[in-house]
């Protein structure tokens, strides 16, 4: 990703939408609007824009996928083009992950395309050299994960004292991954005059500390999804079907062979996870892919390029390397396990039903789990449908139905059938017409003679009175203080790096938040001593933690993580 510039000259025969027009943004703005086809604003557009004009502070909350980053690239857009252009940055929006500083970026260019504002993505796995000239030629707004712009505040190639606004975007990811303290050191340069914004599809407390310490008397708004979208839209489909441990990889392959979705994403929580479950499927015939933190950034994006031309049926992705992810065809997500937090259950559906479009959501949950998907529904305010598995006769009926309409089809088009009139008419003149479609039907249907490898799997129900124990960790029982000894239903991990390598306790609250399926809130006490570190996590998630750094690194040196050696007892 280069330096984004907008084009001044381009067109002017498309009508701008009407509604946008009344909140009072800029020609040049509506026109890029309506080339882009957007008619109406959301309601969160609608809530934001005009306070944000009139230069308030804001706290903007609604569900992933319904507007936010038009909500504040708009308005922000349309202050920049008051003053002058080209130099030192009049904005900063600050994002989680490279993919969503890639997102917001190329959604600024094209709302701005003409009013020739210049638009810079700053973010970790990009040559630092081609920034450097990027941000030395001038820029209108920065886009950065807040790691990367620190470096570059430490290097002098980031220059705030122009700044009259700043965006958090995705505020509640930046504080899970460890990034409080970075944030603090980026505001902190900043102009006390400017305009602060805070967007997050939700609103855990500690984003109340964030909100007073650098927000003026901000506007606040708070959507839910069916508020966040207008009509029958507003609602994806959630499910969730009970499954028996170590059946899991198959009942995937029965659920989606009876939805047939157009484009999946499946969330696991760990790598090997993801790489296991991909091989498994590639094996059911399905075009899976793998997209996790393990890869660079030229292969996650060689994934996504295939999802999106149809080349793939599916991918089957760890959080971190699916956040910013927003594909157009995408139809369904899968949980392939009941999410450890509400907060990750809403930016996983997040990636359906985007804009309104029609979506469907789907969790794989063991009997044990039902206190978690109580807690997701209680907090998310939107009901789960708890089904049973489809069974093998529910499969059969489904892919002759899939059949039928597949043979509807061809009889109802202009496919050239005459090719197949040697193989049917001398048969007319032994079997009766129908009984030859039928025995065609079936040879397509059971090409192997009608054996299948499909068995029932075992009917499962939600335990109503069984908690969630496996997961309970310092997020339900208290978070220990750092520094302090391990507590009961915790593992001592240790990491090869320490005070002289720079590690602090944000790196490795990062580092654990970005790459495995646990939360920051979910890390307990870390001690960092000279040349290695202690961190406490949950007990049934020490391993998950384990494999997911093994091939990652912090602070740019690889890293060895395992448990902690204990001496032996005299």
């Amino acid at each position: 990703m280069v330096a984004l510039m907008a084009e001044t000259e381009t067109p002017n025969d498309i009508e701008p939408a009407a509604d946008f027009a009344a909140l009072g943004l800029r020609p040049e703005l509506l026109r890029a609007l309506a080339e882009l086809g957007y008619e109406e604003p959301t309601p969160i557009q609608r809530a934001a824009i005009p306070p944000v004009l009139d230069g308030a502070d804001v706290v903007g909350q609604a569900a992933t996928g319904t507007g936010k980053t038009a909500a504040f690239s708009l308005p922000v857009l349309h202050r920049i083009g008051d003053g002058p252009r080209g130099g030192k940055p009049r904005a900063l929006v600050l994002v989680p992950t490279r993919e969503l500083a890639a997102q917001v970026c190329e959604a600024m260019y094209r709302y701005g395309q003409h009013l020739g504002i210049r638009v810079v993505p700053v973010y970790g796995g990009q040559p630092m050299g081609r920034q450097l000239r990027d941000l030395d030629q001038g820029v209108d707004v920065v886009v950065a994960t807040p790691g990367r712009a620190l470096d570059h505040l430490s290097r002098g190639s980031l220059v705030l004292s122009d700044l009259r606004t700043v965006v958090l975007d995705e505020a509640d990811e930046m504080l899970d991954m460890g990034f409080a303290e970075d944030i603090d050191e980026i505001l902190g340069r900043t102009p006390d005059d400017r305009q602060t914004m805070l967007f997050s599809a939700t609103m855990p407390p500690k984003i109340a500390g964030l909100v007073r310490r650098y927000l003026r008397d901000p506007r606040r708004i708070a959507l839910t999804r069916a508020e966040s979208l207008s009509g029958d839209a507003a609602a994806v489909s959630q499910t969730a079907y009970v499954v028996p441990r170590g059946h899991k990889a198959a009942a995937l392959g029965r659920v989606l062979d009876i939805e047939a979705p157009e484009a999946t994403v499946v969330f696991c929580r760990t790598r090997d996870e993801v790489d296991r479950l991909t091989e498994t499927m590639n094996g059911r015939g399905y075009r899976a892919e793998a997209l996790h933190g393990g890869m660079d950034q030229h292969q996650r994006d060689r994934v996504v390029g295939r999802l999106r031309a149809g080349t793939a049926d599916l991918v089957v992705a760890t959080d971190v390397a699916a956040r910013g992810l927003d594909i157009d065809q995408l139809t369904h997500v899968v949980n392939y396990d009941v999410p450890s937090a509400p907060e990750i259950y809403v930016h996983r559906i997040g990636r359906v039903g985007r804009a309104g479009r029609q979506g469907s959501a789907l969790t794989l949950a063991e009997p044990r789990e039902n206190r978690m998907i109580k807690t997701i529904e209680r907090v998310t305010g939107q009901p789960i449908s708890v089904r049973k598995l489809p069974t093998v006769a529910d499969l059969r009926a489904r892919r002759l139905e899939l059949t039928r309409n597949a043979l509807r089809e061809v009889l109802a088009g202009d496919g050239d059938l005459e090719h197949y009139r040697a193989v049917v008419e001398p048969l007319t003149e032994e079997f009766d017409l129908r009984e030859i479609a039928l025995a065609a039907v079936k040879l397509a249907h059971e090409p192997d003679g009608g054996q299948t490898d499909e068995v029932e799997i075992p009917e499962a129900v939600l335990r109503p009175h069984d908690g969630d124990r496996s997961r309970r960790g310092p997020g339900t029982q208290g978070t220990p203080k750092r520094g302090k000894r391990s507590v009961d239903g915790m593992t001592r991990l240790f990491v090869s790096l320490g005070r002289r390598a720079g590690v602090r306790p944000q790196d490795l609250v990062g580092a654990i938040a970005g790459e495995s399926p646990l939360r920051g809130k979910d890390v307990g006490a870390i001690e960092i001593a000279d040349k290695f570190s202690l961190v406490d996590v949950p007990d049934g998630a020490a391993e998950d933690v384990i494999t997911a750094l093994r091939d990652s690194s912090i602070k740019g040196r690889k890293v060895i993580v395992r448990r902690e050696r204990r001496p032996a007892r005299q």
